[in-house]
């Protein structure tokens, strides 16, 4: 301690130490609480194995039977996850097969056709038998039988005969015309005077590369034949409309 005049007593003590004893006596405690655990177990385990020893010794049959079950059980136990390994093995097995099975089928099997595309036919750029020999091959495509092109001089006025998927005898007479020229109800008449008596049409049609008059219509839709026009002739050649024996 120093004293100075004017000045008032300093006194300097030093700081207390503190001890900290809370974290040692928690890791004591635990320390003893463990071995304690550990004595207990140890004799329950040596208690337990004396008491094994005493009934091997008194009962060693009991002893030796239960031996043989608890052998017995693990081997049990050992076969049923062999088999189950087995089992599922088979299973991954038999799945991998059906996949590789199907996978060569697809590849044995031959590619679907491509759709076929019909062709649009330039009608204006054919003569007159080339006409009638493009109609005969539309009938021949949509299933006609006995398709012949009969046009000629003395024909009568059928140029295309046939029969039809159904059966019914088909008549066709074909007018190659400019789109001015129309069909008028003449060519009608004439065609209808020996299509049914002379031919004996089941169908009678007129196509043409052109258009039909109207007294040329009524006529033919009096006496039952199936005029086709330019524009239907063009959906009939390109597969988007019906035939004329179905019209």
């Amino acid at each position: 301690m120093s004293i100075r005049r004017g000045d008032r007593p300093t006194v300097t003590l030093p700081a207390p130490r503190i001890r900290r004893t809370g974290g040692r006596r928690f890791e004591l405690r635990a320390t003893a609480v463990y071995f304690g655990l550990l004595a207990l177990v140890v004799c329950a385990a040596g208690l337990t194995a004396r008491v094994l020893l005493d009934a091997v010794q008194r009962r060693p049959v009991w002893a030796a039977a239960l031996g043989l079950v608890a052998v017995a059980c693990a081997s049990a136990v050992r076969r049923r996850r062999r088999r189950d390994l087995a089992a599922r093995a088979v299973r991954q097995a038999a799945a991998a097969l059906e996949v590789g099975r199907d996978t060569a089928l697809e590849a044995l099997e031959p590619p679907a056709p491509e759709a076929q595309r019909e062709v649009a036919i330039d009608f204006d750029a054919l003569d007159a038998q080339e006409f009638e020999q493009a109609v005969a091959a539309l009938c021949a495509r949509d299933g006609c039988t006995g398709v012949e092109v009969v046009g000629g001089a003395g024909d009568l006025g059928a140029d295309v005969l046939a029969v039809t998927p159904d059966g019914r005898r088909l008549v066709i007479q074909c007018k190659r015309y400019g789109a001015e020229h129309r069909v008028g109800s003449q060519e009608l008449q004439r065609f209808g005077g020996t299509c049914y008596t002379v031919h004996e049409a089941d169908v009678a049609v007129l196509v043409t590369t052109s258009d039909f008059t109207t007294p040329a219509v009524e006529y033919a839709a009096q006496c039952g034949i199936v005029c086709l026009d330019r524009d239907a002739l063009r959906v009939w050649s390109e597969g988007t409309g019906p035939a004329p024996w179905l019209s």
